[in-house]
């Protein structure tokens, strides 16, 4: 792994769980003067200003499309500054549409992205039957895999190479998803779950403390959804509850099946980590 030095780099970042904050630390590692800043933190402002040259996006997948943090957070962000822009976004396997959206939403500020990659990463979705957290093995199989492609990223960052990314690393294909991905947006509204904790549940506040919409309120010593603030989806408090209390139930689409399944979050990343986005 090869160090450079002195290029001002701006890298916005969304985490559940630590995939994407494992992977923009690396690329923090990589390029030094790269700061890292979290999403979850701006979304309070009206207007967003970058004053960087070089600006990145690290998210996770969220149901084939970018988590709606980034996308609400992408629209406020002042980019003018920005001569090279690229995203990486981190995933399970599937396809995706991510970066159409994006690419909309910046092609209405004169920009567009400069380079773009998808990294396969653990998944942290329990609730399908079946579901298993990655072994150990394929936890270090797929870390191989995501160092040498970021050594390779890194030299495109650096090069302001313009890489538009081919997806040939799906592992989880999706029939006719150029006309699916259409829909994606308004087959969404239709994904309704419900999260709560069930007995297990030691009232310790990790579920609110990693909560990064805010969703979740200890209200009597005990978790609380809030109905009327949006949930991001991330999946922090599901994955990171030291007792596996919060469940998921879903009255359309899903069955949950976490009450059976594991959890999983990075190895690298804590509880803290995923707090401190806030």
């Amino acid at each position: 792994m090869r160090a450079c030095d002195k290029i001002s780099v701006e890298i916005y970042y969304f985490s559940g769980t630590g995939n994407s904050l494992h992977v923009a630390r690396e690329i923090r590692k990589r390029i030094t003067e790269t700061e890292l800043i979290p999403i979850v933190s701006l979304l309070n402002k009206n207007i967003i200003k970058t004053n960087a040259k070089i600006v990145g996006f690290v998210f996770p997948i969220h149901l084939a499309m970018a988590p709606a943090a980034v996308i609400e957070f992408l629209k406020k962000l002042d980019l003018r500054s920005a001569e090279y822009i690229f995203t990486v976004a981190t995933r399970a396997g599937s396809q995706h549409r991510a970066f159409i959206d994006l690419e909309n939403i910046l092609k209405k500020k004169g920009k567009s992205l400069d380079s773009y990659f998808s990294l396969n990463m653990p998944s942290n979705d329990p609730k399908f039957e079946g579901w298993e957290p990655a072994t150990d093995e394929e936890i270090r199989k797929l870390e191989s895999n995501v160092q040498n492609k970021l050594d390779s990223i890194q030299e495109i960052i650096l090069k302001k190479e313009k890489y538009h990314e081919e997806d040939t690393e799906f592992i989880t294909h999706m029939p006719a998803f150029p006309i699916l991905s259409i829909f994606l947006p308004f087959l969404n509204r239709f994904y309704n779950v419900e999260f709560y904790a069930d007995s297990k549940c030691a009232r310790c506040g990790t579920c609110e403390r990693v909560c990064l919409s805010g969703k979740v309120k200890m209200i009597d010593g005990k978790p609380v959804w809030h109905k009327d603030i949006q949930c991001f989806f991330c999946h922090a408090c599901l994955n990171y509850c030291p007792e596996q209390a919060v469940q998921i139930k879903s009255s359309r689409l899903l069955k949950s099946f976490t009450e059976e399944n594991e959890r999983y979050s990075h190895p690298y990343a804590t509880a803290d980590d995923i707090a401190g986005q806030k």
